[in-house]
């Protein structure tokens, strides 16, 4: 299968700059997996389409303020880190850029020497591990000095650094948000618990492959990158009563998705545990762990798109996507919604 396949046209304008003022205020379109037909929605009516006894399950990493700007200490070259992945204690896998400025022994300064970074190992497409040396506590000096890592197509400032976060956030540890989540609002979470939903948590930690583009022509030799995730003994319990008692697992996001679909295609069941996944999800996947899924609209050809293909067909997600466009939907993180039931 080429990723070809998986393109669609969108204009730049569709493509949200900034959240709107109310999460839950975004558009929803809703599409039915099986007939592939479309209905509009305001997102806060998502609770029309969820039933008491189904599971919703959210993911609830946190972003970090990952993104650093800093002067190299022997040339004082302005140089921009991104923390992707924390590999032990200290010692952090960077995205870097300029990066050829960067070699094995370099020294970046951040914050009038606040925060340093030793590099101490170089790899290909600008990932560079780094030790970072400093006094006190690293999350405290990150919020004062870091900046969310917003996406390369999103240039407008953020003005409030908590609107790139769920309202649910809790486990720190992601280079980017997990979008879907970004319309919930707490109030919308009351009432779906008062109808009678469950909603649970897990947890996937979104690193380097969610900055990377899909650059083979065949989907089948795409490597994932891993990324970490967790699932506690309650809400395994809780999911595998949803599935033997014959309600609904819905996903909020793809980073939910795969984490549930990694746990079900190594265990058969749900089950308290934590690992790393580098799960692919692209048509003809059979999908073991979830009933629908709430997301975002995704980029052209992305590894994001071939997941909902997977899930809804490629013919209804790309017809789906070509009626959002018409109707001026707003596409990507800060973007419109879908729901596919």
């Amino acid at each position: 299968m080429e990723v070809k396949e998986f393109d669609y046209y969108l204009p730049e304008d569709l493509i949200a700059q900034t959240p709107l003022l109310k999460r839950d205020e975004s558009r929803l379109l809703v599409l039915d997996k099986k007939t592939g037909s479309i209905n509009h929605e305001k997102f806060y009516n998502i609770i029309n389409y969820l039933n008491k006894g189904d599971t919703l399950v959210l993911n609830n990493t946190k972003v970090l303020p990952a993104r650093l700007i800093g002067i190299k200490e022997q040339t004082d070259a302005v140089i921009e880190i991104l923390l992707l992945k924390n590999l032990e204690k200290d010692k952090w896998e960077c995205l870097v850029k300029p990066a050829r400025r960067i070699k094995e022994g370099t020294i970046i300064s951040f914050g009038g020497k606040k925060l340093k970074a030793k590099c101490c190992g170089v790899f290909e497409d600008g990932i560079r591990h780094f030790e970072l040396l400093y006094e006190g506590i690293l999350m405290e000096i990150l919020e004062e000095l870091g900046t969310m890592p917003l996406p390369p197509y999103i240039h407008e400032k953020l003005k409030d650094q908590s609107r790139y976060q769920t309202v649910y956030a809790k486990e720190v540890g992601s280079a980017a948000a997990p979008t879907a989540g970004l319309h919930f609002t707490e109030e919308l979470l009351d009432k779906i618990k008062e109808k009678g939903v469950n909603i649970t948590y897990v947890t996937l930690h979104v690193g380097l492959g969610t900055f990377r583009p899909v650059n083979v022509e065949k989907i089948e030799e795409h490597e994932m990158h891993s990324e970490f995730y967790s699932m506690s003994k309650e809400t395994a319990e809780l999911l595998n009563k949803t599935h033997q008692s014959g309600k609904k697992i819905i996903a909020v996001g793809t980073t939910s998705t795969r984490t549930l679909e990694t746990i079900a295609n190594k265990y058969e069941q749900f089950i308290e545990c934590s690992g790393w996944t580098n799960i692919f999800i692209y048509p003809g996947y059979k999908f073991k762990a979830i009933d629908n899924l709430i997301t975002n609209f995704h980029l052209p050809k992305s590894t994001l798109v071939m997941l909902v293909s997977a899930l809804a067909g490629r013919e209804n997600i790309l017809n789906a996507y070509q009626i959002a466009v018409k109707n001026n939907y707003r596409f990507f993180s800060f973007g419109d919604a879908m729901f596919i039931k």
